[in-house]
């Protein structure tokens, strides 16, 4: 997509908080601040204009495997997300490139 927003992100949760909310989540940079945020989505989609912006990192998780050479431990990185909220009436199609 960009350097700042990574790709965004579908689950079952946040595919309802589109629908009931009108909120859409991104992977976005760990550098990139809220209006960066702002600024680059409103870019992408110039049809929508973005009410609020709301950041998490998500912790690391430990993640491992059983080889035959033995157990591997890992960690799964930590990113950041970004919950974005638009203005009454509008929405982002995420499949319609598809």
């Amino acid at each position: 997509m960009s350097a700042i927003l990574i790709k965004p992100l579908i689950t079952e949760k946040l595919t309802r908080l589109q629908e009931q909310q009108n909120k859409y989540a991104f992977q976005v940079s760990m550098t990139a601040s809220k209006p960066e945020i702002k600024a680059e989505i409103e870019r992408l989609y110039p049809e929508v204009k973005v009410k609020t912006v709301r950041t998490l990192i998500t912790a690391t998780k430990p993640k491992g495997r059983f080889t035959r050479g033995g157990y591997i431990a890992g960690r799964k990185p930590k990113i950041k997300k970004a919950i974005v909220t638009l203005n009454e009436g509008q929405e982002i199609d995420f499949f319609s490139e598809i």
